[in-house]
Order: C-alpha cells, then structure tokens, then sequence
C-alpha cells in the first residue's frame, strides 16, 4: 500500500494511492495515519479494503507527512559508496519501523520494518562544520528533513536495495544514484541501531545519502533562497521544496 494524509496542514485526513495513481480516502477505516497503524495487524486490516471501492479524492489536495507519531529521526551517514567517495542536498530512503524492536537480529529486522518513504535530508553546512563540529547543528533546524508523501508498505517494497534515486535543483540534475550503492543494508541498518535504542513503531532511519552533495562539488555549491529541490526515489513518489530565507 501507498499511504498518505491530504488536506490542509494541521487538518490532514488519512488516504491511500490507488494502482491509477488516485487518491482514495479511507477516513471511514481510520480518523488518522499514525504509529499505531504500522503494526503487522491494522496493516493487514487496511489491505482487505479494495482500493476502487474508496471514496475517491477529487482535485489535487496537499499531500503532509505521511503519518504522525514520529518519536526518533536517526541519520546514518556515509552509507553510500559512491558518496563516501567525494565525502547539502541529499536525497534519502528512509526506513520506517513498525513494531517495537531492542537487540534485534538482523535475520529478524526486516519483520519490524512497516515500509519507506523519502527524506530529504537537508544540512546547514556552515552550522555543521564551522561551529564547533556538531553534526546535530546543522541537521535539527526547523523544517530540516521533510518526509513523505507516501508511506510504501514492505508488501510493495519487497527489496528496497534496488531503487533508484534523483534530487534536481532548478531543474539541473545534482544528484543520482541508486540504493544498490549502500554499504550497510537494511537490515544490518535496524538490527545495529537496536542494539544501542529501542526503535519504537514510527521512528524513522534514514539510510545515507547518494553522491552529488553540494559540500563534495568543486566549487562547493549550496542552496539559496528562491532555489527549488525536486527529488524522488523510484516507487516512493517525488517531493519539491522551495528554499525560503528563515523569519521571525
């Protein structure tokens, strides 16, 4: 399944993307789209439910984060070869965990993945290196990693070590690569990071970034305001964000 929550922010309602590429609305299943409905059990409910006898959603609303609930947001960095490589603008799959998981296996980890979405996972390069070599600086600001649209459950994403994916700035390609390309792969990924946190349902592992960045480019480039990101990884949807200098 493709989940989303459409509508005007603050107010998102719960839907799913059809086969057609539609929005059905499934507010008459569940009143919301969070943690809780990533467990093995209300997964498998929604998916009885035939798409095409849903509540069609009419125009083009907004599309929000995909789901609520978030309690951890863990950034894995360098987990490209490509990117380690040429080590401001990267795209990332993002792992989304569904059941509670602590000293997991990696023969296991995969059973307490609900699905992926996408991260852009935007860095402040000045705050990051030039301010007292804190990484958490230049990842935490507000607006930082926007997620979504689509939550993609596993029963669709059946080997995310194949995707590839894309982040243009104005139109200029800037970035491409491919999952294939990681060095710890999902699993290793889950089970590694359950052996120092418990991973609760919601919380999000964002897997490394492909090549491309800003920061590796020579000249460096970095985003201004007025500049447009447009970036996608294959069966996740797309995102566009437009870059606005901060105000009180």
């Amino acid at each position: 399944m493709k989940l989303l929550r459409y509508g005007p922010s603050g107010h998102e309602k719960p839907g799913l993307l059809d086969a057609e590429g539609n929005i059905r609305d499934i507010s008459g299943i569940v009143s919301n789209i969070d943690s809780s409905v990533l467990a093995p059990k209300r997964l498998a409910h929604l998916r009885k439910f035939s798409p095409a006898k849903l509540p069609l959603v009419r125009g083009n609303p907004r599309l929000g984060v995909p789901y609520t609930g978030i309690s951890k947001f863990i950034a894995i960095g360098l987990n490209y070869s490509d990117h380690a490589a040429e080590s401001n603008m990267p795209v990332e799959l993002a792992i989304v965990i569904g059941t509670t998981a602590r000293y997991v296996s990696e023969d296991e980890a995969l059973d307490h993945v609900a699905g992926y979405t996408i991260v852009n996972d935007v860095s402040e390069r000045n705050f990051q290196l030039e301010r007292g070599g804190s990484w958490d600086k230049g990842k935490g600001c507000d607006t930082f990693g926007p997620i979504g649209p689509l939550l993609v459950t596993t029963d669709e994403i059946t080997d995310p070590h194949v995707l590839d994916m894309w982040l243009d700035v104005n139109g200029e390609k800037k970035q491409r690569g491919s999952t294939r390309t990681m060095i710890f792969n999902c699993k290793q990924l889950v089970s590694y990071v359950s052996q120092y946190m418990t991973l609760l349902p919601g919380d999000i592992i964002t897997t490394g970034t492909p090549p491309g960045v800003g920061a590796g480019m020579k000249p460096p480039q970095f985003l201004k305001p007025g500049d447009v990101m447009t970036l996608g990884i294959q069966g996740l949807g797309e995102q566009r964000q437009k870059v606005v200098a901060w105000s009180a």
